[in-house]
C-alpha cells in the first residue's frame, strides 16, 4: 500500500553501480518530477554496471550516462543528506552507512533487501536473468511503496 509520497528520495547501495542506479532510473520513469530522486553508494570504486544498463534499457530506462558517486561526493557536490525526505538502502552496508550519517537528522531510512546480482550466473543469459530479478524486485518495491506509475504526459497534437 502506498504511503505518503516524499518530495525527495535517495537510493543507496554499496557502489552506486547496479541496484541504486536502477532504482533511481525506475523512480524517475514511473513518477517523473513528482520527487527529486538521486542515488549514491558507500564507495565509488566501480563504473556503472553493463548488465544493469542492459536490463534497465529493456524497461526504457537509460543508465548509460549514469555517473557513479559516493555519499562523500554527494556532500562535496552540494547534495546535503538532510535535504532528503527518504533514504532507501538496498544493501546492509548502505543501510548502516545511511543510519550513521543521518543520526542527527529527522528523516526516514528504509531498508529494502534487494538481490545483489553481481557475480551471479556463469553465462551471459544467466547473468542477465539475475540482473532482471534484481530489477524486478526493485520495481515491485517501488510500486508497493509509492503507488502505481503515473501515466506519461501525452504530446499535444
Amino acid at each position: 500500500m502506498a504511503t505518503d509520497f516524499p518530495s525527495s528520495v535517495l537510493f543507496c547501495c554499496d557502489h552506486n553501480a547496479t541496484r541504486s542506479p536502477m532504482a533511481e532510473g525506475l523512480m524517475k520513469k514511473f513518477y517523473g518530477h513528482r520527487a527529486y530522486v538521486q542515488s549514491a553508494g558507500v564507495k565509488n570504486d566501480l563504473e556503472i554496471d553493463g548488465f544493469a544498463v542492459a536490463v534497465s534499457a529493456e524497461d526504457g530506462v537509460e543508465l548509460q550516462r549514469h555517473r557513479v558517486r559516493s555519499f562523500d561526493e554527494m556532500a562535496q557536490w552540494g547534495d546535503d543528506l538532510s535535504g532528503f525526505d527518504l533514504i532507501v538502502a538496498l544493501s546492509p552496508a548502505s543501510q548502516r552507512h545511511a543510519l550513521e550519517l543521518t543520526r542527527h537528522y529527522h528523516l526516514d531510512v528504509e531498508y529494502w533487501p534487494i538481490l545483489d546480482p553481481t557475480g551471479l550466473g556463469e553465462s551471459r543469459e544467466a547473468k542477465l536473468a539475475a540482473y532482471r530479478q534484481a530489477r524486478d524486485q526493485i520495481k515491485a518495491r517501488i510500486i508497493a511503496r509509492f503507488g502505481p506509475p503515473e501515466a506519461a504526459p501525452q504530446p499535444l497534437s
